[in-house]
This record gives C-alpha cells, sequence and structure tokens, in this order.
C-alpha cells in the first residue's frame, strides 16, 4: 500500500512513521556526534521537510534524548541515551573484549583498526583505535551505520555469511546503496567476497574516500555466525599485497583470542568444570610482530 503525503493514513501507520522519523535522526546524531550536526544537515540527510525534522528535534531536546549546543546550534545525543544505554547494555558487550585487541592491533600497525558489528542489513561501527601513522585515515565515525554492502568490516562479515545469506543482503541493500554510493557494484564486491574467502582476509578499496584500502576478517559467534568485522585502514600505498597479509595476520590473531573469550563466556561451556573461569575480556593469543 502506498501512502501519500496528502492522504490521512490511519493512526497506527503514522504513529509508525513518526517512529521511524525519529529513529532515523537518531541515528544520523549518533554519526556525527564528534562535531554535531546542524539541522539542515539533518533534514537533507533524512530527506524530510525542514519543519518536520526540527519539530521533532525540538522534542527529543525536550526529553533530554538530544541536547542543541547553544552556540552552535548543532544537535548532539543528549545525556539521557546515555542513561537508557547503560541500562541497555549487555552483561558482556563484544566491544569490551575487542578493544584491547584493536589498540594492539593499532600499535602494531601505526594504522586505524575498526570494529563493525553487523545489526540487521547494516553495519556499524563500535569501536575505533587509532596508531601512531603521520596519516590518518578516519574512515568512521563510532556509531555511524552503513549497509552491510559498504565497507571492509562488512565485507569481512559478508564473506562469512553462507551463500543464501550473503543473496539475500545484497538484493535487500542494492538500491538503497547505490543510492548513497553512486560507485558501488555488486559485481566488484562479489569479486572482493571470492578472493577474501580464498585467501581468508578481505582487501578492499574504499567507496567514499579516494586511494584508501583495508584489510579486514570476521568475527564469528560460538555458533559460528559472523557478527562482526576488525579492519584496519590506510592510504593504498602502505597496504600492499605483502604488507596486507601481514596486517591480515596480526587482525587473525585478534580474532582467534576474541572468538576463544566468546566461547568461553557462551552458555554452558563450563558445565563439565564448576571450577572453570572464562577469560577475563581481551585475555586469549599473545600478540607478535
Amino acid at each position: 500500500m502506498t501512502i501519500h503525503e496528502d492522504d490521512p493514513p490511519p493512526a497506527r501507520v503514522a504513529g509508525s512513521q513518526v517512529v521511524q522519523r525519529i529513529a532515523l535522526l537518531m541515528r544520523l546524531v549518533a554519526a556525527g556526534q564528534r562535531s554535531g550536526l546542524r539541522l539542515a544537515d539533518l533534514y537533507r540527510a533524512a530527506e524530510l521537510e525542514r519543519p518536520t525534522v526540527h519539530r521533532l528535534l525540538q522534542s527529543l531536546v525536550a526529553e533530554r534524548l538530544l541536547r542543541q549546543d547553544s552556540h552552535t546550534h548543532r544537535y548532539f545525543l543528549g545525556p539521557a541515551m546515555y542513561e537508557m544505554g547503560l541500562a541497555a547494555s549487555p552483561k558482556l558487550a563484544l566491544r569490551d573484549i575487542c578493544h584491547p585487541h584493536l589498540q594492539r592491533i593499532a600499535k602494531l600497525t601505526g594504522d586505524t583498526v575498526f570494529l563493525t558489528e553487523r545489526s540487521g542489513l547494516d553495519g556499524v561501527c563500535t569501536d575505533r583505535a587509532e596508531g601512531d601513522a603521520p596519516i590518518k585515515v578516519y574512515v568512521l565515525e563510532i556509531g555511524r551505520r552503513r549497509p552491510l554492502t559498504v565497507g571492509g568490516g562488512s565485507a569481512a562479515i559478508l564473506s562469512a555469511m553462507d551463500d543464501e545469506e550473503l543473496n539475500r543482503v545484497c538484493r535487500a541493500n542494492l538500491d538503497r546503496t547505490l543510492k548513497k554510493f553512486p560507485r558501488y557494484s555488486e559485481a566488484v564486491l562479489r569479486r572482493c567476497i571470492g578472493r577474501g574467502r580464498s585467501r581468508g582476509y578481505i582487501v578492499r578499496d574504499l567507496l567514499e574516500i579516494p586511494d584508501v584500502r583495508t584489510v579486514a576478517l570476521a568475527l564469528r559467534d560460538p555458533r559460528g555466525l559472523p557478527i562482526a568485522g576488525i579492519s584496519v585502514s590506510t592510504i593504498a600505498p602502505r597496504l600492499g599485497d605483502e604488507r596486507a597479509a601481514q596486517v591480515a595476520g596480526w587482525i587473525r590473531t585478534a580474532v582467534d583470542a576474541i572468538e576463544a573469550a566468546l566461547a568461553a563466556y557462551a552458555p554452558g561451556a563450563h558445565r563439565a568444570g564448576a571450577s572453570a573461569q572464562p577469560a577475563p575480556p581481551g585475555a586469549g593469543h599473545a600478540f607478535t610482530p
């Protein structure tokens, strides 16, 4: 059923539309949290009318879900989001386990390391660690959401899926990926995934920033399902074939350690021996340059 702007939609549909618009605005603000977003940034990105977006934003500010800087008038996530985030956070967050490993990879490579977690058809950057290389590549802000068909970490997640799920995600994301990333090619993505499956890691040139390359591997949960990707991004000349393989080896060491920690925390992992204790987050294999 198509609902036009001038049609009076049923109350349930209208209510759902408001929720969807609020969720979209909250995601956009979260993705731009570092510097904040202006009203113009938000209504253009959301493709909504300016008065509608302004009204929703002011309601969110009143509820403390967003805050607006009094000088720049830019919008940021509000204190209520932090309070709810604390309540909603799982007992053991993947980010907590991964963070020390991301830091070690960043120290070894000197480059920027990202953790991308799967969220339905999207990949969400949930953590980042920065190396000391003089040229920094900031591909993702923490909280930024993109289709799983975009980015190295997401490609690693796709490469670990079975073909049926891979095809479903690619079909579902095709139109919106092309809309936001005109350079996207599904054929190029599938070739990248095929090569990644053969060698055990993804190497991908980024769509958004020219001359930037990423190396990535998938993280699997104890059931063997891909739930996240760890990627290292830098300028393309720093990631030739030999160095890409070396960086992939460092990521692989981290992935093995993280997956071992996840398995240790899985329900029933220690039923056979009541005295066994799971390793603390970040424990695992040692890194060797």
